[in-house]
């Protein structure tokens, strides 16, 4: 069974010691959920997804684009991206830490 609570000071420190962008911290059948961090000019490597996706920015300056809308994040803006949909974060200003959650859990 999964935890029920997260400390996201937590999440960023187990992530950073990963060396990795994504770390993934829940997964149950109907849904998993990670935390997304991008350096300032990084580039965002992602490509569509097979599951809806829910991105809550915590922290950070940039832009995404989402099919043909695109838009400036920073703390505290949700983004909204169906399955199939072609988006990615660009013009990263400042580090861009996201909470992303993915419905069903993200395919292998």
């Amino acid at each position: 069974m999964p935890k029920s609570f997260y400390s996201l000071s937590e999440l960023e420190t187990e992530r950073s010691d990963a060396r990795e962008r994504y770390l993934e911290f829940l997964r149950v059948p109907a849904m998993s959920a990670g935390i997304y961090v991008l350096s300032p000019g990084e580039a965002d490597p992602q490509s569509p997804h097979s599951e809806d996706e829910l991105y809550l920015v915590v922290r950070g300056r940039g832009r995404i684009e989402v099919g043909p809308e695109e838009r400036a994040v920073s703390s505290g803006v949700v983004i909204f991206v169906a399955a199939g949909v072609e988006h990615r974060f660009y013009e990263i200003s400042e580090e861009l830490v996201v909470l992303v959650f993915f419905a069903p859990a993200e395919s292998p």
